[in-house]
């Protein structure tokens, strides 16, 4: 391995619809142009020619060791808690009940506060305290809370976190135990983000919401990277990803394109498929043509809480990486996500959280229409453990 010292190649932001540039050592939060409206921004890298995978810190076990390509400056800024590098698991015995050659999952329950919100709150509270933010506000389902408030604890920051009243205690005591300020609020994450622009009116906090700030897709994206290289530089045909946000499916998209761009990868990308809740299914009614967007939906609560997001702000993006990758958008019943979590844990002695839960009738479905072969490389993302919702 080439030994070298640690640098983000960041260079500067950009909107995602526009490519107007933004610089990246200023607080930014999403880009509002006249052109093209509200839009995430996205960070950008020098690419240079010098970096290699050989350059990658194999002694490094966590997202970090792809140092290089994410966006913070100076190490001493790094708020981590040993997040990433989780395994890739055979489903075995799923698999063969199903015919299938291959089915593996990425599981993201050993993450720090057991999902990969992790990852995302990492890099978020890591870039935010590189900048100066002493207080970070978050609505959320309940998994990103809990990362931002251990995140915040660890970096001596406070945290404001806005919560459904309806999301299970394990949510809200592991926000208090960290030392947050958890407010609860009648309603889904889109009636949280509402209080938060009212908090936010009084309070100095910065917003760390999904997709309104750059840095947790770079956390995210790590999910990519790891992939690759757990795959041994190549990449599965399809990828199930529990889709609320959709900031894991943007930013593994983004890290295939970074990879391909520095010669990591080939060129064949996997199909993504999004899977949502029955009762809240924002992108599969755009994908199918029964809405314009999401911008006037209104979803129901669901069993998954972290795919209660009627009015995702990176619907666009989810959008673009469906079509890109020749994917699609299916949901699924609540009862067929509880059923598969039975299921799962008898088979595979695996209790995944009800999100990742639903990737398996999802599954299902898309083999029985003959959108996904049986010959296939599938992978599962399973983002989160169950036990908090026990």
């Amino acid at each position: 391995m080439v030994v070298k010292e640690k640098k983000s190649l960041v260079s500067f932001l950009a909107c995602s619809a526009c490519n107007k540039i933004y610089p990246v050592d200023e607080l930014q939060t999403f880009a509002d142009c006249e052109e093209c409206g509200k839009s995430p921004l996205l960070a950008q890298y020098e690419l240079l020619d010098g970096i290699t995978k050989a350059e990658i810190d194999t002694t490094e076990r966590s997202m970090w060791r792809y140092r290089e390509m994410l966006p913070v400056f100076e190490d001493e800024n790094i708020v981590s808690l040993g997040e990433g590098w989780t395994p890739i698991l055979k489903l075995d015995r799923l698999a063969k009940s199903m015919g299938l050659s291959f089915l593996t999952m990425k599981d993201e329950s050993l993450n720090p506060t057991g999902s990969f919100k992790a990852r995302g709150l990492s890099m978020a509270v890591s870039k935010a305290k590189e900048l100066g933010v002493e207080c970070c506000i978050i609505p959320t389902a309940g998994n990103a809370g809990g990362a931002l408030s251990a995140y915040c604890a660890k970096a001596g920051m406070k945290a404001i976190v806005v919560m459904p009243r309806h999301t299970p205690e394990a949510f809200k005591k592991e926000c208090r135990y960290f030392g947050a300020d958890l407010i609860e609020v009648d309603g889904l994450i889109s009636d949280c983000a509402r209080k938060v622009a009212e908090i936010k009116a009084t309070q100095d906090c910065f917003d760390i919401s999904t997709m309104k700030e750059p840095y947790r897709l770079e956390g995210k994206k790590t999910m990519g990277y790891e992939i690759a290289e757990q795959m041994n530089w190549t990449l599965p045909d399809v990828i199930l990803y529990p889709t609320g946000g959709g900031t894991g499916l943007i930013g593994m998209w983004k890290a295939f394109h970074e990879m391909r761009e520095l010669g990591w990868i080939g060129e064949k990308f996997p199909r993504m498929i999004a899977v949502q809740s029955a009762v809240c299914n924002p992108i599969v009614r755009t994908w199918e043509g029964k809405q314009t967007n999401s911008s006037a939906y209104k979803g129901d609560a669901t069993f998954a809480n972290g795919l209660a997001v009627p009015n995702p702000f990176a619907e666009k993006l989810i959008l673009n990486v469906l079509h890109e990758s020749s994917g699609t958008a299916v949901d699924v019943t609540d009862d067929e996500i509880k059923n598969s979590m039975k299921e799962i844990a008898a088979n595979e002695g695996l209790l995944i959280c009800p999100e990742g839960a639903a990737l398996l009738p999802a599954l299902k479905k898309l083999l029985a229409e003959g959108i996904i072969d049986h010959s296939e490389k599938i992978l599962f993302l399973n983002t989160g453990s169950a036990y908090k919702y026990l």
